[in-house]
C-alpha cells in the first residue's frame, strides 16, 4: 500500500470512511434493541475502530516526508 499514489489512497480512505458512517448507523440501531447480542455489538464496535485506525494509517501516507 506505501506505493499507491495519492488519488488511490483518497479513495481508499473515501470507501473506508463511508463503511465506517455505516457501522456507526448500524450499531446505533443494535444498541437500542434490548435484545441485541452483547458480542455481536462488541465485535462490529471492534471493527469500527480498526476502520478508523486504517483511515489514520492512510492518511498519514498522505502527508509528506519532511527530510530535517
Amino acid at each position: 500500500m506505501l506505493d499507491q499514489d495519492p488519488e488511490a489512497l483518497r479513495k481508499e480512505i473515501t470507501a473506508l470512511e463511508e463503511e465506517h458512517r455505516a457501522l456507526d448507523r448500524h450499531i446505533g440501531e443494535v444498541a437500542h434493541d434490548p435484545a441485541a447480542n452483547q458480542v455481536e455489538l462488541r465485535r462490529l464496535k471492534k471493527r469500527k475502530l480498526a476502520i478508523k485506525d486504517a483511515v489514520e494509517r492512510l492518511r498519514s501516507q498522505l502527508i509528506p516526508d519532511l527530510n530535517a
